[in-house]
């Protein structure tokens, strides 16, 4: 029997969506869509951090959803067998024994420092959100190296320190100048 054209003269495709066929490629279309969006976000990241926020209540995680946004962190929970094979297929397949349980994924694509900081002080407040992993610059980091960049100052704080040390030459010459000033009008006076 030709199912293509046969017993009811029905085209090959009107049966396999009558089997569901229709149905479950599209599914599988869609799983593989979202590997790939998983992967870019992997890739392209200046910074992934992967938390385990079981504990956190309703409450808790919309404050943390938030400060992450007002930072221009992207904030998403995945599927830990889509994240695997986005892993795997972005060349990360070292973040597979942190994929345990719930995870939750911050994503920074414009600086690195900022879900290593939010997600830092958050877990300091709230014992139950447990940083896992993540990649910092294209390498995967461990949790002392994210625990370090969540310790690094701001961005207009790093800009402060500098500014200061390039300031503090100039402002010492003229404390220098002044003094030698004051001290040949004494001598003259």
């Amino acid at each position: 029997m030709c199912l293509h054209g046969g017993i009811f003269n029905t085209p090959l495709g009107y049966i396999d969506n009558l089997l569901g066929g229709g149905k479950m490629s599209a599914i599988i279309e869609q799983k593989k869509q979202q590997v790939q969006e998983i992967a870019d976000k992997l890739t392209n990241s200046k910074t992934t951090i992967l938390v385990d926020y079981r504990g956190l209540n309703v409450e808790q995680v919309t404050e943390l959803r938030k400060q992450l946004r007002e930072v221009g962190v992207e904030f998403k929970v995945y599927k830990n067998t889509m994240t695997r094979r986005a892993a795997e297929q972005a060349g990360f397949e070292q973040l597979n024994e942190v994929l345990v349980g719930p995870t939750a994924i911050a994503f920074s694509e414009e600086d690195a420092v900022a879900p290593a900081k939010v997600l830092g002080k958050f877990a300091k407040d709230n014992e139950a959100l447990e940083i896992k992993g993540g990649i910092v610059e294209g390498n995967i980091a461990t949790l002392d190296q994210i625990k370090e960049l969540a310790d690094l100052p701001s961005y207009e704080g790093l800009v402060s320190m500098f500014l200061s040390v390039i300031q503090a030459p100039i402002r010492n010459f003229a404390y220098v100048t002044k003094a030698v000033a004051e001290q040949k009008e004494e001598q003259g006076a």
